[in-house]
């Protein structure tokens, strides 16, 4: 089964308070580093919108990761990093059939993008330590951003549909082919 690593909005003002920022960003780095060894593509998804306005410093990815000249770039203005793009495409055309994801926010464009994927066949795994949010103080509860990845990774191994399944692999653990 083939398989691509998808990077989501590590973008400075998206991480600039995320909870183990520097530790989720290492780790990407790793799965990058080791997706490009392997032959694996490496997409990018970078969001945009009224607060995050592209072109802007804070839209700008993390200076610790690098896009490689010949890495896509997705933009997108929703959640699910499928809604309005050419992620569909791009994958279909390196006949890919599963996602190993990462970036940020776990309890928005990450958990869009994870159910995207699902619906529309691919199989994907979320890497459980490199994926990260903010707290969620203003939620009611409250949660901390420990508390939401921590959920995020226990109910994302069981997802599955007739078509494709989900997962967790921690960074050490991914296996791309």
């Amino acid at each position: 089964m083939k398989s691509a690593l998808v990077v989501i909005d590590v973008q400075r003002d998206v991480v600039a308070n995320a909870f183990r920022r520097d530790v989720v960003i290492s780790n990407i780095s790793g799965l990058v580093v080791k997706a490009r060894k392997e032959g694996v593509p490496v997409i990018w998804v970078q969001h945009s919108d009224d607060e995050l306005v592209k072109g802007s410093e804070g839209w700008a990815y993390v200076d610790e990761l690098r896009m490689a000249d010949d890495e896509p770039v997705v933009h997108k203005q929703f959640g699910d990093s499928f809604e309005g793009t050419k992620l569909d495409v791009l994958l279909q055309e390196r006949g890919v059939e599963r996602l190993v994801v990462c970036g940020a926010q776990t309890d928005a464009c990450i958990r869009s993008t994870l159910h995207g994927a699902l619906a529309r066949g691919y199989n994907a795994t979320l890497v459980s330590d490199a994926h990260t949010t903010d707290d969620c103080s203003w939620a009611t509860p409250p949660l901390s951003a420990e508390q939401v990845i921590a959920h995020t990774n226990f109910y994302w191994k069981w997802q599955r549909t007739p078509r494709a399944a989900g997962g967790t692999s921690l960074t050490a653990e991914v296996v791309y082919t």
